[in-house]
C-alpha cells in the first residue's frame, strides 16, 4: 500500500518532535503552577509531584520531581512549612524550565 504523504526532511521531523516535547513541557508547568495554588491540601500536592515524577527532565538526567524532593516537599507541607514546599517546587520549576524555556 503505498503512502501518499510527502517524504519529510530531518528538520521537519525535529520540528514536529519539538512540537510535541513542548505540549508535553506545558502540561508539567500546569502541573507545578496547580502545585503552587494548593499548597494548603498535602495530598492533594503529593499526587501533582508524583505525575511530575513520570516525567524526564533531561537536564538533570532524571524525573522532574524526584522522589528525595518530594518527600521533602510533602514533609515541609505537614509540617506547616508552606514556604520551605513552595522553595522546594520553585528550585525544581527553574531546573525544569532551563529546558523548557518557560516560566
Amino acid at each position: 500500500m503505498a503512502d501518499d504523504r510527502p517524504e519529510e526532511s530531518p528538520e521537519q521531523a525535529r520540528h514536529r518532535q519539538g512540537l510535541k516535547f513542548r505540549r508535553r513541557d506545558d502540561y508539567a508547568v500546569e502541573l507545578f503552577k496547580d502545585a503552587r495554588a494548593n499548597l494548603a491540601d498535602p495530598a492533594r500536592v503529593d499526587r501533582i509531584l508524583l505525575e511530575l515524577g513520570r516525567f524526564y527532565n533531561p537536564f538533570v538526567n532524571g524525573p522532574i520531581v524526584d522522589l528525595p524532593t518530594r518527600r521533602r516537599i510533602v514533609e515541609a507541607l505537614e509540617a506547616g512549612d508552606p514556604a520551605e514546599a513552595g522553595r522546594l517546587l520553585d528550585e525544581r520549576l527553574r531546573l525544569y524550565a532551563g529546558v523548557a524555556g518557560e516560566e
